[in-house]
C-alpha cells in the first residue's frame, strides 16, 4: 500500500523533511510513504478565502493516486488513540487501496474536499503549525504499524 500525503505547505525547513523522511524510511516497502508539498495560493487580497482554498484542492487532487482513500486532516475530524489509528491502518492495508492523506494549508481544507473524504480525521484538539504536521503523521504511522507487528518501538 502506498500512502501519499499531500500537504498545502510553502517549502518545509530542512529538519522538517528530515524528520518526516526518518519515519518514512522505518515503514516497510508494503506500507511505502511519500511526501506531496503543494503550493499554497498566493494571497493578494483580490481573492476570497473560498476561492484560495478551491485553487488549493485542485492541486491537492492533482497529487493524489488515482482511486486513493481519501483522508482529510480537519480540526473536526474524529480524534484516534493510537490503538484506534492502528486498527484503522490494518483495514486500510486489508482493502488494499492506496491512501492519501490531505492537510490544509492557512486558510483549511475546501469543503468539498472535506465532503469528498472517506474519513476526516483531527491529530489533535491543538493548533499545530503546517509544516510541523507530516512529521507528527509519519511517525503516528510508523507507531500504529509497530503496534500492529509487535515491534517494540510502541510500548503501551
Amino acid at each position: 500500500m502506498r500512502v501519499v500525503l499531500a500537504a498545502v505547505v510553502k517549502r518545509s525547513p530542512d529538519w522538517i523533511r528530515e524528520g518526516f523522511r526518518e519515519y518514512a524510511k522505518r515503514l516497510p516497502p508494503q506500507l511505502s510513504l511519500a511526501l506531496s508539498e503543494v503550493a499554497p495560493v498566493a494571497r493578494d487580497g483580490s481573492q476570497s478565502v473560498a476561492s484560495s482554498r478551491r485553487r488549493e484542492a485542485e492541486r491537492l487532487r492533482a497529487a493524489i493516486p488515482k482511486g486513493a482513500c481519501l483522508i482529510a486532516l480537519d480540526q473536526n475530524g474524529c480524534q484516534w488513540s493510537t490503538a484506534e489509528l492502528a486498527a484503522q491502518l490494518e483495514r486500510w492495508m486489508q482493502e488494499g487501496r492506496d491512501l492519501a492523506l490531505l492537510v490544509d494549508g492557512a486558510d483549511g481544507l475546501d469543503p468539498a474536499l472535506i465532503e469528498s473524504a472517506e474519513h476526516v480525521w483531527s491529530l489533535s484538539r491543538l493548533t499545530l503549525p503546517h509544516a510541523l504536521v507530516p512529521v507528527v503523521l509519519a511517525e503516528q504511522l510508523y507507531r500504529a504499524w509497530s503496534l500492529l507487528n509487535r515491534h517494540p518501538y510502541h510500548r503501551a
